[in-house]
């Protein structure tokens, strides 16, 4: 996880967001949201993180969305980041999916 972040702060991604998903699913424990200026920095920031993984030992992470630089993911197994342009992440808004309280645990 400091390995991702690390990565990220010297790829100067923008509002980096960490979702604690312990407990809340079963594919992973964090998911980190962040974002670049540009395609082209979307893109640099991703391939830093993978590179980053990839010598640390992570095999082969997943990645998926290079090839347009607007949403790229990728999926190291504990740990899921997501980096976005800023107006496509602000259209799919996941950390307001991911942290969201259902409305039955608000009325208990």
């Amino acid at each position: 996880m400091q390995l991702i972040l690390s990565r990220l702060d010297d790829m100067k991604a923008e509002e980096t967001v960490t979702i604690d998903l312990r407990g809340k699913s079963a594919f992973s424990d964090y998911l980190v949201v962040t974002s670049g200026r540009s395609n082209r920095h979307v893109g640099s920031v991703a391939e830093n993180v993978v590179k980053g993984l990839k010598e640390a030992g992570v095999v082969s992470p997943h990645v998926e969305g290079l090839t347009n630089c607007d949403w790229v993911l990728i999926d190291s197994g504990d740990v899921i980041v997501h980096v976005f342009r800023p107006e496509v992440r602000e259209f799919y808004n996941l950390e307001r999916l991911w942290t969201q309280v259902p409305a039955a645990a608000k009325t208990l």
